[in-house]
C-alpha cells in the first residue's frame, strides 16, 4: 500500500527493543508461536500496510537474519525505552524519503494486530494532525501509532533534554489523537508478556 488519503509514503517499524523479563529474557519476537517466530506473525500483518518495513532492535542484528527483515538500532544510546525506537524509525524514514513522511509503529509482541491498522489511524487524523495512536475498549495502545517525521527533533529533545521516557507523556506533548478500534475476535491488541500469554496466543491462533 503506497498511499492513504494524502499521507504518502507510510513506512513501517516493528519495535523489538524490550528485554522480555517476564518471559525469561532474550528476544520476545523470536519466541515461537504456531511454528513460526512471533515476529513473523506481526510482519505478515503489518508489511502489506506500508511501503517498507524494518525492525528496530539493538545488539547483534544477525540473530534476526532468518526473518529477512532489515534491522535499525536506536539512534539514541543508553536504551531509553520505546520512545527511542519510535525516534529511530522516524530518523530512518526521513533518511529514506527526504521530505516529511509518515511512520507506522507496532510492537513485536502483538500477533493479531489489525490488518487495517494503518488505514484506520490515517482516516482518524485531522487535517493538521501529526500523530495518531490506537485505542481499544477505552484503553490506549501507546506504541500502535502513526507519526509524522516532522516530530523528529521535538522527540529527540524530549528524550535527551527533558529526560522523557513514558510514551504516554509523549502522546500528550505531540497531541496525538486517540483512534478507537472496533471490537474483534481475537483481541487485535492482545500482547504477549508471560509464558501464559504465549500459551493463550497459541490457543487463539488455533481458533482464528
Amino acid at each position: 500500500m503506497s498511499q492513504i488519503k494524502d499521507l504518502s509514503p507510510i513506512y513501517g517499524v516493528i519495535l523489538a527493543g524490550g528485554e522480555a523479563r517476564r518471559l525469561g529474557g532474550g528476544d520476545k519476537g523470536l519466541r515461537m508461536l504456531g511454528g513460526r517466530p512471533l515476529l513473523a506473525h506481526v510482519m505478515e500483518r503489518l508489511a502489506p500496510q506500508v511501503v517498507h518495513l524494518v525492525l528496530n532492535a539493538n545488539g547483534d542484528p544477525a540473530r534476526f537474519r532468518g526473518l529477512d527483515l532489515p534491522v535499525i538500532t536506536d539512534s539514541i544510546t543508553g536504551r531509553p525505552g520505546p520512545l527511542a525506537g519510535i525516534l529511530a524509525g522516524l530518523d530512518w524514514a526521513a533518511a529514506q524519503h527526504g521530505a516529511p513522511c509518515w511512520v507506522a509503529t507496532a510492537p513485536a509482541d502483538c500477533p493479531f494486530l489489525p490488518r487495517d491498522m494503518v488505514t484506520h489511524l490515517a482516516r482518524g487524523l485531522t487535517k493538521d494532525g501529526v500523530a495518531a495512536v490506537a485505542s481499544y475498549q477505552g484503553r490506549l495502545q501507546p506504541v500502535m501509532g502513526l507519526w509524522s517525521t516532522s516530530l523528529r527533533e521535538d522527540l529527540r529533545r524530549a528524550i535527551l533534554q527533558d529526560g522523557m521516557r513514558r510514551v504516554e507523556d509523549w502522546l500528550r506533548r505531540c497531541d496525538a489523537k486517540a483512534i478507537a478500534f472496533p471490537l474483534a475476535v481475537p483481541d487485535p491488541f492482545f500482547n504477549i508478556n508471560t509464558p501464559e500469554d504465549l500459551d493463550r496466543a497459541a490457543e487463539l491462533l488455533a481458533t482464528a
